[in-house]
């Protein structure tokens, strides 16, 4: 009997002038363990008149991780951070009660051809800090925990495994991890990972069970200790996941939080541009990204 409970193709998602590969939520499975969205950016080329630009737009109960393989991010938000997103760095934003961001192509680069790839993820919040006052954390590179086994090289973007503990400021028990390869190898983790668990196969393909598995697919596993599979050489994984949490976390466009009528509140905060609920982003109030139309009148369901 097979561990793979769920296979999701990564299917195209429009994030304004942007064409993104939507991996979560699914209708079949919403999140894995605290996951609650993940993008695939790319890989993108830009000319040197095509940019990133996503205006101000606000986010509550969640914690943003951004990763990029390739391209520069400048990320602004409403708590005055200003800062470059460079390959191999995480920019870790927790949003609790809420917080206000922009991401756009740096100055210098955006009358150049560039190129752009990487993930932009959102992770629920355990129910007593989803409204929180929000923070902001830049990791860069070279402080992120990287290793070789045997020619793997494992990279621990956030969270804690096989004894390492990244230093991305995780806010319950989840794991992100990078592993590639140039030689076939097996491996057999499964004793180490814990709650429920994702691969998401960025490059080549992976074996499991005699079924083989290629780029662009997300599997879901039944059970985590049970976690062995085989990379094909030059292959790219990640596996991510972690303990999921007791309440049931309800997404709204940009809002994630346990209970409802605080997504009410804050769909009406944002569509009036309450300034104390949603601070402008210093550096970028030029405009923002509106509630759409067609939820601005509509409830949330399950």
């Amino acid at each position: 009997m097979s561990n793979i409970g769920l296979i999701i193709e990564e299917r195209a998602a429009n994030i304004g002038n942007f064409l993104v590969g939507r991996l979560l939520p699914f209708r079949e499975k919403r999140a894995v363990g605290p996951f609650v969205f993940i993008d695939h950016m790319g890989p993108a080329a830009l000319n040197d008149f095509q940019n990133l630009d996503v205006a101000p737009h606000p986010h509550i109960g969640l914690s943003t991780l951004t990763y990029l393989l390739e391209g520069s991010i400048q990320h602004k938000d409403s708590l005055g951070n200003d800062i470059e997103i460079k390959p191999g760095a995480v920019n870790w934003m927790t949003a609790g009660k809420g917080v206000v961001h922009s991401e756009r192509t740096p100055e210098y680069l955006r009358k150049t051809d560039k190129k752009l790839h990487g993930f932009q993820i959102w992770v629920g919040l355990p129910k007593e800090l989803e409204q929180s006052e929000p923070t902001f954390h830049h990791t860069e590179a070279s402080g992120i925990p990287q290793w070789e086994v045997d020619g793997l090289q494992y990279k621990l973007i956030a969270g804690d495994l096989f004894g390492r503990k990244s230093t991305v400021p995780v806010h319950s028990k989840l794991f992100f991890l990078e592993i590639k390869n140039t030689k076939a190898e097996r491996i057999n983790i499964g004793s180490e990972l814990f709650g429920e668990v994702g691969m998401y196969i960025l490059e080549g393909s992976v074996q499991i069970e005699n079924n083989t598995y290629s780029s662009r697919q997300l599997l879901i596993a039944k059970n985590a200790r049970l976690c062995e599979f085989e990379m094909a050489e030059n292959s790219t994984v990640f596996l991510f996941g972690g303990e999921p949490f007791e309440e049931e976390r309800f997404i709204f466009w940009n809002f994630v939080n346990s209970d409802r009528e605080i997504i009410e509140k804050a769909k009406k905060n944002w569509h009036e541009q309450n300034h104390d609920a949603f601070p402008l982003v210093p550096g970028d109030t030029d405009e923002y990204v509106p509630l759409p139309k067609n939820l601005l009148n509509s409830k949330l369901s399950r």
